[in-house]
């Protein structure tokens, strides 16, 4: 595949593609065979860290009829959720730190405090949307079967109310997650067995039921006295990891300056291992901040850098970013950066506007699917690239 006229890479030939895999490759490669004792450490004291907090918070709110104990505990827990989700569960289940051979902070073997099961995420996170990335139709993330987020979605008047709708998949995010991975629309296109999709769905039950009886029955009872404040404690704390992931994850792909590709599936079989990396530095946008902004984001804050090397350690980012910058310089690409703020508002811009019909021209697409040169000279498919 070949760039378009019109395409921010419009300027980079099949050399420059196979050079930027090249030294992405390397950088990978580098950092991978630095990993240590201080990486293995670092997660260890985030899960420390987090398991402390959640043990501070949950025995806050057995004795949150005091109103300080209750503000205090919910605090708490929201933020070992936050962290549990983000910086541990999302970066474990890449597989970022299987490396370590530990069972206990295994891909194959953590299960998150989120209503998804850790292998139906897997397919339809690691797998679907690291794979597909921002290609519409393919990447079921955008929009989550619920919004339209592109021009090329057709527009039809149930999005009129998206913005609500949106309201409610931040409120509900880790539910939506949930049923998001089924992937019914498929099952409706008789693309996917319903006996496969039933089969999930009680796994998703099973998980779901699990969770909802943790945070809602089971400590809500334990606090005795306390059970009501308890609940809503437990409640708030979901409520605020989910509005806090909605918002990190739709500011790291749907900001001004995020490009999605209308490509087929097919097309994608040709795609270098240069191609994917540009698609991935294209679709992607990182968030300004602090260190502890991007310890909250589970360092989705680097969305770019996550997407290049989605197996590589999340604290490593922070020193991958500026080399990754550099490059980008060096090639003439563009490299999304902003503040939370500025990246949510453009989120929102986004979403109030494509409510509407129309929407403008969809951002020109990197690579034309006519010319195979850059194929020819690396056929690996992408399958074996991802």
């Amino acid at each position: 595949m070949s760039p378009t006229t019109d395409s921010p890479i419009a300027h980079l030939t099949p050399a420059d593609l196979d050079a930027i895999g090249a030294e992405l490759d390397a950088i990978r490669d580098e950092v991978l065979a630095d990993l240590g004792e201080r990486d293995a450490e670092y997660i260890r004291s985030v899960i420390k860290a987090q398991r402390g907090l959640e043990v501070g918070g949950r025995a806050a709110l057995l004795v949150s009829l005091f109103p300080p104990a209750w503000v205090a505990g919910t605090a708490m827990l929201s933020v070992a959720k936050i962290l549990e989700n983000m910086e541990i569960g999302h970066n474990v289940l890449h597989g970022q730190w299987d490396w370590m051979r530990d069972p206990e902070i295994h891909s194959t073997t953590w299960e998150w405090d989120s209503a998804s099961t850790a292998e139906s995420w897997k397919h339809s996170h690691n797998y679907m949307h690291h794979t597909f990335t921002n290609v519409v139709g393919k990447d079921r993330d955008i929009g989550y079967d619920t919004l339209r987020l592109d021009p090329a979605q057709r527009w039809v008047p149930y999005y009129l109310g998206q913005p609500v709708y949106n309201l409610v998949l931040a409120a509900v995010f880790q539910w939506a997650i949930a049923l998001h991975d089924l992937e019914m629309a498929q099952v409706r296109k008789g693309r996917k067995p319903w006996s496969v999709a039933k089969e999930e769905l009680k796994s998703i039950g099973r998980k779901a039921r699990k969770q909802f009886a943790k945070d809602y029955v089971l400590w809500p009872l334990l606090s005795g006295p306390s059970a009501v404040p308890a609940f809503a404690g437990n409640l708030t704390a979901n409520l605020v990891r989910n509005v806090w992931s909605h918002t990190v994850i739709f500011c790291g792909h749907f900001p001004d300056g995020a490009i999605t590709f209308d490509y087929e599936e097919s097309q994608l079989e040709d795609e270098t291992r240069g191609g994917w990396y540009v698609r991935q530095l294209l679709g992607s946008c990182n968030i300004d901040g602090s260190s502890l902004m991007h310890l909250m984001s589970g360092n989705l804050s680097f969305q770019i850098e996550h997407h290049l090397f989605p197996d590589v350690p999340s604290n490593r980012y922070a020193e991958i970013a500026p080399r990754v910058r550099e490059l980008c310089e060096r090639y003439d690409l563009p490299y999304t950066s902003g503040p939370l703020l500025t990246q949510y508002l453009q989120v929102w811009r986004k979403v109030l506007r494509l409510s509407l019909p129309g929407g403008g021209e969809q951002a020109p697409a990197p690579f034309a699917t006519d010319l195979p040169d850059v194929a020819a000279a690396d056929p690996r498919p992408l399958a074996a690239v991802a």
